[in-house]
């Protein structure tokens, strides 16, 4: 099927249909591939190994924060370039995002490496939990470059019409981790370190699937050295693009240092169940933003085109598709919490707090979609910043107030429902917002 068609004129049931399913199995190959390390490090029944990589989950959290800025900037930018016919531009663009990522997976790399006591103190870590902790910073380390580069070639090859192989190279990378946590965790004897390992090793092979498509199979898209541009509005137009991505990756690691923090007051236990609730209802989350992600590409094509009719109708289908979607999620979530919680560690304490937690988490899953999608919208239409700002306002200067004040009123009973809140808000906002300004554009 020729990219024009599938963009601009297939059914749109059809074509979000072709664009979300694989952007959605991404999606959930990320939460596998997310779950794994917990999971295996879970399995030693070793609730401060747990503990510790739930304490650097920030870590990984900025790494994607950067991701999301090139993947989500350079998406809409070569998608916008191609409905406008610049196929010059959109090799520019996935260029700059290719060596953009490499530059600032380096600059995390020797960060981490030159301080690594101090921000492992800052995220919580304790005379228990710290030996573990550096483990997995080390070896995480030096694996910035490739995970940032392969989170972010993932959405750039979207905008290429080719959601099966960007969910082809998201499973090679899940796919290893899975298969080398085991070995290095348990067989080798390493533990959380072994779990970082498997990780780097993963999103390596990753980057040269990727590498592969880039040199080998992509028309439109390129990554050589001679496409590689900053000027011409690339680097601004990607950056400031995706900005409301990334602000809200680095405000979700600011509230999650904050909140190990405020949790580490109660003990390990709440700390670690509290890694294992954000990984397991990060299946309810990214099943919407695996939908919304998905027509991203039919957002910014139409746009770029002036197919307004087109555009809104993508934006009215998938809004549907997300509020079922999660829906039958969460439902089938609050079911089984406990048997979820189980299947990451047996151990009573963690548990308690662990479905106390997913059951507060989950109350915003039917609805969180909404959000996504129209961040996305107002990103497709050049709107970067009311998207920012709602970026700014669920993780940041709402969450943040919101997680000391209810600590200070409830204590741990109320600090759990802090994201639940802010994220009805949220949605609330961009509904309003996004109403307001799709009539302007």
């Amino acid at each position: 099927m020729e990219q024009k068609e599938l963009m601009g004129s297939l059914k749109v049931s059809k074509a979000v249909a072709k664009m979300a399913i694989p952007s959605v199995i991404s999606s959930l190959v990320t939460v596998v591939y997310n779950m794994a390390d917990t999971f295996f490090v879970g399995q030693t029944n070793d609730p401060l190994q747990v503990a510790a990589v739930s304490l650097t989950n920030p870590i990984f959290i900025l790494f994607m924060a950067f991701a999301n800025m090139f993947g989500m900037g350079g998406s809409a930018v070569a998608s916008m370039a191609m409905g406008e016919k610049k196929e010059e531009r959109a090799k520019n663009a996935s260029a700059f995002v290719a060596y953009a990522s490499f530059f600032v997976g380096i600059v995390f790399a020797a960060s981490l490496l030159l301080f690594m006591c101090p921000l492992l103190t800052l995220f919580g870590a304790d005379a228990q939990t710290y030996a573990f902790a550096r483990g997995y910073t080390l070896h995480i380390s030096y694996g910035a470059p490739f995970i940032i580069w392969s989170a972010a070639a993932s959405f750039v090859v979207r905008a290429d019409g080719a959601s099966r192989e960007a969910m082809i190279g998201s499973m090679i990378g899940t796919i290893a981790n899975i298969v080398l946590d085991p070995v290095f965790i348990s067989g080798f004897g390493m533990g959380a370190a072994g779990a970082a390992i498997a990780t780097t090793i993963g999103n390596i092979l990753a980057c040269l699937y990727y590498l592969w498509y880039f040199m080998k199979k992509s028309r439109c898209l390129s990554i050589a050295p001679k496409d590689f541009k900053c000027g011409d509005g690339i680097l601004t137009g990607v950056c400031v693009t995706g900005f409301p991505t990334a602000i809200f990756s680095v405000l979700m690691s600011v509230s999650t240092i904050i909140l190990n923090q405020i949790l580490v007051a109660y003990g390990n236990a709440p700390v670690a169940a509290i890694g294992i609730v954000f990984k397991a209802n990060m299946f309810i989350t990214f099943l919407q933003l695996g939908l919304a992600n998905g027509v991203q590409p039919l957002l910014g094509y139409n746009y770029g085109a002036g197919n307004r009719e087109r555009f809104i109708a993508v934006d009215r289908f998938t809004k549907k598709c997300c509020l079922i979607v999660g829906i039958l999620a969460t439902a089938l979530f609050f079911v089984f919490r406990e048997t979820i919680i189980r299947l990451f560690i047996n151990d009573a304490d963690i548990i308690y707090y662990g479905v106390k937690m997913l059951v507060a988490y989950m109350l915003s899953g039917p609805f969180i979609g909404i959000l996504f999608v129209n961040m996305n919208c107002l990103q497709s239409t050049g709107n970067a910043l009311p998207a920012t700002i709602l970026s700014v306002l669920r993780q940041g200067l709402l969450l943040i107030p919101v997680l000391y004040l209810l600590n200070a009123v409830a204590g741990l009973n109320g600090v759990i429902y802090g994201q639940a809140l802010t994220d009805y808000v949220a949605v609330i906002l961009s509904v309003v917002i996004w109403n307001r300004k799709k009539w302007i554009c």
